[in-house]
Order: structure tokens, then C-alpha cells, then sequence
């Protein structure tokens, strides 16, 4: 149990059945109790992360029992072996929380674990076994191997806890494994990034800083525990998730509603929903802390004005805010294609908070402005013959606009009418209008 912010500083040891102890640690039975558990180690110490999040939690909870469950000397033992141990860390904790009951009538609405990698599944059987129900589990990045799709009493489930929330951050597979788990577990299984590629965790990014393909695997693993860090330390911009079928329609776009708990913040922060199972909710981040960003969804109908079906175009759009600007931002097709005649839903991600939207700008990219362009281009070319195929001509007359963290909307028309249309190297410009497909005829009244 940690008694002092100042982590070199010795901790204090709870062990069921010795009351001398928690006098000794000055335990306040009516406070929080806040359990952090680790996963398997290699190293057979505690690695980096442990310090800077417990020191998160005591800074957030300043009244509340911090205690780090060491099982160390398990955890290092080979992952099968760690595996078997998960049980009976499980059943350790149980018999702790169970004690503490008996002795000082702690009240387990009040007790949280938090647990990383293997530990998030030693704290579902403890959620399992303890004598009663645990208030809240929080899963960071749970493990994958020998636990995706086992039955819910081999792993951390809802039933473990009042409430159950998952970070899901590393769901790639390789070899047919993904170190973190892939199915959702919890009440609320959350996936940034889509549980995939986390920004700041690519190959190169990793290797230029650490020298080895392991780190890149550790740096997706763990980030859901600094995502939880960050939530406990930057409560001035909380991250938000969204709900959402899978990452294929978030990343469409489609999925921005806080209606009927469709939204949440991640983390500390997550709120506790009407008990459902399995609500998968997603988010984009940024690379580093702090983590959280902005996301808009970008509506925009585009007219075909020229038998341009093959004109495949890369979009890139501007957002200007009334406290700044973006840079040029790809406009991320989830299929690759843009529809011609069809109304197009896309994800814009700003890390920055720009202020209130009041001008878009869009450009189609030339046809030599970037390698994938002129690839496309070349493509064209050979399919056609040679010969220079005619130019296209697209048009955009408005662009509808609903920012997820305000849940605000608004349309976007072109600034200049008669300039809706644009072939590759144009760019037209949207300011705020009234949407005349959306806005109400007003009532008429009969003249008397």
C-alpha cells in the first residue's frame, strides 16, 4: 500500500488476518480502495509505467487507499505458467477484500482494480471469488493469448464487477495471436485507433528511440495504460469514445452520437451505462499526451458533372477555426473509393482544438501533386491506350458538419455559387449557410 507520493520511498505491506497492519498503513476503510495490478514480466521487476500510474492515482485520489498487488515472482515465469498463476492472484485478492469486510466493513461499491495485460484477468477472478460485488474493473489491454474466446469464468467478464471497462490496444494478430485480447469482455470495450496501429507506436517511430522490434510491441501494449495516466492528469480535455458496430463504419465516419449513451470518456473518466454488454466504442488519438483530439464527421454529396466515373479523387480539406487553423488533411476513404451521385460520410481528426468551425476549404489533388496521384493517373493513361483521357469535372455544393466532442452542427456552402465545380489541382471554399434541405417551411398564417 502505498502511503507517500514520493515512490522511493518504501510502501507499506497489507497481508490478510494481521489488523496491526492496516493501522500501520493508516487504511481508511471509508475511502476509495484502489487496486493496480501488473501483467507478465520478463524483467522480474516492476517495469516503468507502474511508478507514473500509481503516482496518477494517488494525484487524483488523494484520500484513497493505493495498493500494488506484487505477484512478480509468478508473473516472470513462462507465459503459460503466468497464465496458471492468474487464478490464484485472483483468489489472493479475494481473500483480502473479504477480510477487509469482515474486519473494517469496507464496502466493495467502493473498491476499483485496475488491471494491465494478464493482471486485468487476475482482477476478474478476484471480481469472481470475492464475497459479494466489486463497484469497478478496468482492463488495460488485456491479454490475448490463452484467453480469446474461452468461457467468461476463465477471463475478466461483466459479471465481474458492477461495472467492467476494457482499453483495447493492441488487437493486431500475428501468427494467428494478438498479444491484447480482440472480443469485447466488459460493459464498455473500448478500442482507440480501432485496437490497431496506435499514432507514435509505428516501426520507425519506435526503433529511432528504442533499437528493437520488441519495444514496438510493447509501445501498443502499453499505451492503454498511458491513455489511463492521461485521463487521470488531463481532466480539462477528456477523450471521447464512441459507439460504434466495428472500426470499418467508424472510420467512415458514421459513428459520432452521444444519444442514449452513445458516447463516453475513456479511461478514469468512463461513466458507468445502464447495465449492456459489450458496447464497442472507438476513437482516434494522438501520438503523446495529451492524448485526446477532436473528431468531425463530413458530409458531402459528389455531382458527377462529366462522365468522371473513373476519376478516383484524393481529397484534402482545410478546417479554419475562430482560434486557428489546420494544416491540409487527408480526407481518409475507408474503401478507397469516393461515390460520384451519393451523398460520402468521412472521419476528420484534428489534434488541436481549432474553436468554432467557420470556413472549409477543399482541394482536389493534382494529378502530379503526389505519387499516389500520379500512379492513378498513369493507370489511366495505360487503360485508355495512351491517350489523354478528358478532364474530370466533380461538383460539391455543400458540406454538412457535426463535431463529436460538442455534438454541435452545421452546413458549409460554397462560398462562391457559381463556383461548385472542380477538376484535380482546384479547391473550392465553404462558409457557414443556412441548409435549405434541412430548414422547416415557415407556418403560414391565412390573412383575415
Amino acid at each position: 500500500m502505498r502511503k507517500s507520493l514520493d515512490l522511493d520511498e518504501e510502501g507499506c505491506y497489507l497481508q490478510a488476518s494481521k489488523r496491526e497492519c492496516l493501522e500501520e498503513c493508516g487504511f481508511n476503510a471509508t475511502a476509495k480502495t484502489i487496486f493496480i495490478i501488473h501483467g507478465w514480466t520478463i524483467s522480474g521487476i516492476f517495469e516503468n509505467w507502474m511508478d507514473k500510474l500509481v503516482s496518477a492515482v494517488m494525484q487524483r485520489e488523494s484520500e484513497a487507499n493505493v495498493i500494488v498487488v506484487d505477484w512478480v515472482l509468478m508473473a516472470q515465469q513462462l507465459y503459460p505458467d503466468a497464465v496458471n498463476y492468474t487464478n490464484h492472484v485472483g483468489l489472493d485478492i479475494a481473500t483480502m477484500l473479504n477480510w477487509l469486510q469482515d474486519e473494517l466493513q469496507l464496502r466493495l461499491e467502493n473498491v476499483h482494480l485496475i488491471g494491465y495485460s494478464l493482471g486485468a484477468h487476475v482482477a476478474g477472478y478476484a471480481g469472481m471469488y470475492v464475497r459479494g460485488t466489486i463497484g469497478r474493473i478496468t482492463g488495460l489491454d488485456p491479454a490475448g493469448p490463452l484467453f480469446e474466446g474461452v468461457e467468461e469464468e476463465r477471463r475478466l467478464s461483466p459479471d465481474d464487477a458492477d461495472f467492467v471497462d476494457v482499453l483495447h490496444t493492441y488487437t493486431r494478430e500475428a501468427l494467428g495471436v494478438s498479444i491484447g485480447i480482440q472480443q469485447p469482455i466488459g460493459d464498455i470495450d473500448i478500442y482507440p485507433n480501432g485496437g490497431e496501429v496506435q499514432p507514435g507506436c509505428a516501426l520507425g517511430d519506435v526503433l529511432a528511440v528504442a533499437g528493437n522490434f520488441m519495444a514496438v510491441m510493447q509501445c501498443e501494449h502499453e499505451r492503454a495504460v498511458h491513455l489511463f495516466v492521461d485521463s487521470l492528469m488531463n481532466r480539462e480535455h477528456m477523450s471521447f469514445a464512441f459507439q460504434c458496430t466495428g472500426p470499418e463504419r467508424f472510420k467512415k465516419g458514421i459513428c459520432l452520437s452521444c444519444r442514449k449513451n452513445r458516447c463516453n470518456n475513456i479511461g478514469y473518466n468512463t461513466r458507468k451505462i445502464r447495465k449492456r454488454r459489450n458496447s464497442k466504442m472507438y476513437l482516434k488519438t494522438r501520438a503523446d499526451t495529451p492524448f485526446g483530439g477532436y473528431h468531425y464527421q463530413m458530409k458531402m454529396h459528389v455531382f458527377d458533372r462529366k462522365q468522371s466515373d473513373s476519376a478516383d479523387p484524393t481529397f484534402h480539406i482545410k478546417l479554419y477555426g475562430a482560434d486557428s487553423d489546420t494544416e491540409n488533411l487527408l480526407v481518409d476513404v475507408y474503401d478507397g473509393t469516393i461515390g460520384l451521385n451519393l451523398t460520402n460520410t468521412f472521419l476528420v481528426f484534428t489534434e488541436e482544438d481549432i474553436g468554432d468551425l467557420l470556413k472549409i476549404r477543399l482541394t482536389w489533388e493534382g494529378e502530379t501533386d503526389s505519387w499516389s496521384s500520379v500512379w492513378k493517373n498513369l493507370k489511366k493513361s495505360f487503360w485508355t491506350w495512351r491517350a489523354k483521357p478528358p478532364k474530370p469535372v466533380l461538383q460539391v455544393r455543400r458540406i454538412r458538419v457535426k463535431a463529436g466532442e460538442t455534438q454541435k452542427k452545421f452546413t458549409f456552402c460554397a462560398q462562391y455559387p457559381e463556383k461548385t465545380e472542380f477538376s484535380p489541382g482546384d479547391t473550392i471554399t465553404f462558409v457557414k449557410c443556412r441548409d435549405g434541405w434541412e430548414v422547416k417551411p415557415r407556418k403560414r398564417y391565412k390573412m383575415l
